[in-house]
């Protein structure tokens, strides 16, 4: 081709290459590939083809205009690379912008295979049309492929075990699995699928390597997965607690606490579930069983379960068992008579701090600290629940509750209760129904006074009902001027109005004359 200039010799050659439609498409496919964040290993290796290719035109061109005889040496691998490149570009559009609009997702191990397939076959074809010679490469073929597949066994069975993998959706990217089938062995979340390997990231944020063969020949347990349902994962949080308490007591706690309570990540169906497992020589070892819907937080939700479970035993007067064989040598008289006399000084002076008990004489006191129930709450849990019935009050001795009113589908908070500060009288002193929820917005210490210790009291003294309906009315007006923003003076009118109603309230209620 004398005369011809080098110009002229690379647009030929790009021509006949078809490069401006393969410049064109990868100009599309890079940008949009780069923006959505995805394949970014394609988009590196089809702009690397894409630049050999060009390199490859430039050198031909060269060669074309000296009249050299290697032009054609020059021109199938800039074809050959041209075609991978024109894959590639296809390949990333298909699966990294047009299917995942659609919501159609490929696994990627099955794109590699299409694409590295389609590339080989691309290159050959294009290398042919160039005018090279492959009849010497097919021939030996069958002997490279022998000793190829002799040599590469490993990665072979873990290539075939990735494309099985992706293929049947046994395992996910995004699954949560166990390698083997007990609590101690590897478990984690599947983050990617490959060639040669499945990664798995645990918990303690380590990343594992497993070969896809491996995968393929041991025992994989899917956690949280079951066919047509939700992904819930049971967990099971085991206590003892020793045969002084019947165990259908201990299960009625237990399940009224766990079932009542809004745990977060704990399913509301099915419901949680406390069972007697085994029967020990001094106790009963019991669990709760319940339904995880965030896998990846398994612990924390089970020490938050783990506490509920022990509020409420606390609040029931169970305690949890100690072993039979552990031996405490005490002066164990004088140890309990000591630690009853603090926990009587510590309700006397929770009584006499609530203005509702002031009109009490020591004496009065001193019977209703002994009546007292300890009723400790958690963060979290319900102390109370709008329109419930209950005959009893809660003195708060330590915490902070959260008092909400139900508006329809809609709960607001009303006021905030803390130390020293008492709630539920109504429902004590006349029988109503709960005004309002109460919360525990961090750990409550406080006890309950129940209508049985009160009502001894009030017997001895009926007189008694008419300085509590002072103090409800006291109270009525506060709340009052605060939620309907009255002044003090209307507050109080409005409180008063129903002064005679409430001590005839009281009075009826406890069999006063």
């Amino acid at each position: 081709m004398a005369g011809v200039t080098f110009l002229e010799a690379l647009l030929a050659e790009g021509q006949s290459a078809k490069t401006l439609w393969l410049l064109g498409l990868a100009a599309v496919a890079v940008p949009l590939a780069k923006t959505l964040g995805h394949d970014k290993p394609r988009v590196r290796a089809l702009t690397f083809f894409a630049v050999m290719h060009l390199v490859c035109l430039v050198v031909t061109a060269a060669l074309v205009v000296m009249g050299s005889e290697h032009a054609l040496s020059a021109r199938v691998p800039g074809w050959a690379f041209g075609a991978v490149a024109f894959v590639g570009a296809v390949a990333t559009l298909l699966f990294s912008v047009l299917l995942p609009r659609v919501r159609l997702v490929v696994p990627r191990i099955l794109q590699d295979v299409l694409v590295a397939l389609l590339s080989v076959i691309a290159a050959v074809s294009v290398a042919s049309a160039a005018g090279a010679n492959l009849s010497g490469l097919i021939a030996t073929s069958a002997v490279f492929t022998a000793v190829l597949g002799f040599s590469l066994q490993d990665t072979i069975g873990n290539i075939a075990g990735g494309l099985a993998l992706q293929v049947d959706n046994s395992i996910e990217v995004g699954d949560w699995i166990r390698l083997g089938t007990q609590a101690t062995d590897l478990n984690g979340r599947v983050v990617d699928i490959g060639w040669r390997h499945t990664a798995i990231e645990t918990r303690n944020w380590e990343t594992v390597l497993v070969p896809n063969r491996q995968l393929m020949n041991t025992p994989v347990m899917v956690l949280g997965r079951r066919n047509g349902q939700p992904q819930l994962w049971r967990r099971w949080v085991w206590f003892n607690v020793d045969w002084r308490f019947q165990p259908s007591d201990v299960i009625d706690v237990v399940n009224s606490a766990i079932r009542g309570a809004k745990i977060q990540r704990v399913a509301a169906e099915p419901l949680p579930q406390c069972v007697l497992m085994e029967l020990g020589e001094s106790y009963g070892r019991y669990a709760v069983r319940y339904w995880l819907t965030d896998i990846a937080v398994d612990d924390p939700t089970d020490s938050e379960v783990r506490t509920r479970i022990f509020f409420a035993l606390e609040r029931a007067g169970m305690r949890l068992a100690m072993p039979a064989h552990a031996v405490f040598l005490t002066e164990e008289s004088d140890r309990q008579a000591v630690k009853t006399a603090k926990q009587l000084a510590r309700r006397r002076a929770l009584l006499r701090a609530v203005g509702l008990f002031e009109a009490l004489s020591d004496a009065e006191v001193d019977e209703l600290g002994a009546a007292l129930k300890y009723a400790p709450f958690t963060r979290g849990e319900v102390i109370t629940k709008q329109g419930a019935e209950g005959h009893w009050l809660y003195l708060v001795e330590d915490g902070k509750a959260s008092v909400r009113v139900s508006d329809g589908e809609v709960e607001k908070e009303v006021a905030a209760v803390g130390a020293n500060e008492f709630f539920g009288e109504m429902s004590l002193l006349t029988g109503a129904p709960r005004s309002a929820s109460v919360y525990a917005v961090t750990d409550v210490e406080c006890f309950r006074l129940e209508k049985a210790a009160f009502q001894r009291v009030l017997e001895k003294r009926p007189e008694l009902a008419q300085h509590l309906a002072d103090v409800l009315n006291q109270r009525r007006a506060s709340v009052l001027q605060a939620r309907e923003g009255l002044d003090a003076e209307a507050a109080k009118l409005r409180a008063k109005s129903s002064d005679a109603d409430l001590v005839d309230r009281i009075r009826a209620f406890f069999g006063l004359r």
